[in-house]
Formats: C-alpha cells, sequence, structure tokens
C-alpha cells in the first residue's frame, strides 16, 4: 500500500450546519477550497471538530459526498470512524467507502471500558472491511476515557492497513514511544496537539492532524515546511505564532471554540451543535486580536466591531 501521501498537516474539517442541524453544502465546499488553498495536505472529515457525535447517519453521509467531490483528489479526504459498537463502526466504513473518502481514522469507543484484546480485535474489524484503505488510529485519552498503549499500537501495526497513528494525548514522552518502537515498520505517527507539532516532528513524526488548520493553514502548513526545509528557527517561530491562538480554544467548551474562530474571520460556517453555543465576549475579543495580528481578520474591521 502505497502511504507516501500521509504526511505533512490534516485538518479535522469542521462541519458548517444549518438553524436544523443539516449539513450546509454551500459552507461545506467553501470549506474545502478555503484550506486547501491553505496549502494543507489532507482533509479529515467528522474528526472530533467535525462534530461526529450530533450529526446523524444521512448527514454524514451528504457531508462527506460534498466534500470528496470539491475535494476532487486534489487532496485525500480521510473519513473519522467512532461508533461505540463495530457494527456501527462496519455500516459507516461502507458507507466512507461509497463516498470515496480516500482513507480512515479509529476513534476507539467512548463510554465503554474494553480490553486491549477486545479494542485490537474491534479495531481491526474495522480495518478488515476496507483493506484497500489507509487506517490511522486515533489516541485521544482526554475525550475517550482510556488510552492506547504502545503495546496495541504495536500490534496493530502489524495489520497491513493500518498505517499510522494521531497521539492526542498531550504526553510527548508517548508520542515518541510510538515513533521508536514502530521504526521498523512504515508506520506514520502525527501530532495531534497543535501545540505539540514542531516537538513531535523533531522525534521523527510526519505531521499532525491540526483543528488550527480549518482557520489559520498557512500558518500550520509553514511549520510542517519550515521544519522540513531544514529552517529549525523558522518553524520555532511559526509554533509559537500558532500557539496562544490554539490556547484561546481551551477557554470555550469543546469543540465550539474551532467554529468561533471559523466565523470570525468570515467563513460562515454556522453555530456549534447545542448544548454547544459560542465562547463569551470576552475569549471571542481576544481571538479576534490574535488573528489580526496574524493577518486573518483586518484591523478595520475590527475596530468596527
Amino acid at each position: 500500500m502505497d502511504t507516501s501521501s500521509i504526511k505533512g498537516i490534516i485538518v479535522p474539517i469542521v462541519t458548517p450546519v444549518d438553524e436544523n442541524n443539516c449539513i450546509n453544502e454551500e459552507a461545506m465546499s467553501r470549506m474545502v477550497n478555503y484550506v486547501i488553498d491553505g496549502g494543507v495536505h489532507g482533509i479529515l472529515a467528522f474528526g472530533s471538530n467535525g462534530e461526529f457525535f450530533a450529526i446523524d447517519y444521512k448527514e454524514q453521509r451528504k457531508a462527506l459526498a460534498c466534500m470528496v467531490k470539491t475535494a476532487a483528489k486534489r487532496i485525500p479526504v480521510y473519513m473519522g470512524i467512532a461508533g461505540i459498537t463495530t457494527k456501527e463502526c462496519v455500516e459507516t466504513v461502507k458507507m466512507a467507502i461509497e463516498e470515496g473518502a480516500d482513507g480512515l481514522s479509529i476513534l476507539p469507543p467512548m463510554f465503554i471500558s474494553p480490553t486491549e484484546d477486545e479494542l485490537y480485535a474491534h479495531i481491526v474489524a474495522i480495518a478488515e472491511t476496507a483493506p484497500e484503505l489507509p487506517v490511522l488510529l486515533y489516541n485521544n485519552p482526554g475525550k475517550v476515557g482510556y488510552g492506547l498503549s504502545v503495546n496495541l499500537v504495536k500490534r496493530l501495526a502489524d495489520v497491513p492497513n493500518i498505517v499510522g497513528i494521531k497521539d492526542t494525548s498531550g504526553n510527548m514522552t508517548l508520542t515518541a514511544e510510538f515513533i521508536r518502537t514502530t521504526r521498523d515498520k512504515d508506520f506514520k505517527v502525527m501530532a495531534g496537539k497543535d501545540t505539540m507539532i514542531l516537538g513531535s516532528l523533531a522525534y521523527g513524526a510526519v505531521g499532525a492532524i491540526a483543528s488550527t488548520a480549518n482557520i489559520v493553514p498557512e500558518l500550520v502548513v509553514e511549520i510542517y515546511d519550515k521544519y522540513m526545509a531544514g529552517d529549525i528557527e523558522g518553524a520555532c517561530e511559526a509554533q509559537f505564532k500558532l500557539t496562544p491562538f490554539r490556547n484561546t480554544f481551551d477557554k470555550v467548551s469543546f469543540p465550539a471554540g474551532t467554529k468561533d474562530a471559523c466565523n470570525l474571520i468570515g467563513l460562515e460556517v454556522g453555530n456549534s451543535i447545542k448544548p454547544n453555543t459560542t465562547a463569551s465576549k470576552d475569549v471571542l475579543d481576544e481571538m479576534a486580536q490574535i488573528l489580526a495580528d496574524l493577518g486573518y481578520i483586518k484591523r478595520e474591521a475590527l475596530l468596527e466591531a
């Protein structure tokens, strides 16, 4: 399996919806073109910032079809698989295949507490549903309630189409262990914390899946591009520019901050799905000021607001 395209910055794209939580296809297409124009190397549909937990199966299919059509093979589109039961996940994979997804990302089941062997069997069953598609694991213990162990990831890396992992643990030692223990395999480790992109690259990660790339794609891509060009100082400067912006997301209910920021720069992605609403005025003002400093909001517009 050719995994050479799995690198760089993949954006867990937001899902624009109307007041009835139905997909806004015009805004969805606009988002896809915006991030591609910003230089990202891939799109992840229905990651955590895509509000997979709040959008029904029919609407997910509509959104994925729109993303694939708009991307038009310019960059790969991955589908997030995040159900609790194996059966539900397998059905979502079949839908992803039908709609032309280029790869999958598997989040471990939330709420339940599977053993390591149960989790292995669950993930392998999902991956084997689409043997022709590359699969990325998704380690997010903060939201799932438990993490993927180094031992489990090593076992899963032997499955032919399980080719990488997004690590959102925030634990650089763990990220480094994922990299160290799979060095003898063609296994791609990607940063899942936007504040740790450069550090992960230094250990040997191939890129990042970064929510801030919805809003400031050029800046996020700059970290990767400068690192790959050997400009460590420039990559560090870009990382330090990004970090204060990413930190504002922690002052908002998850994942509302990403949509708030998209709306601040005029992408018009609609509201977060309730019970999430929007950030306070103070946080929105802080976001807007940072985005103005980064050149994504005109200062005249900031003064008018």
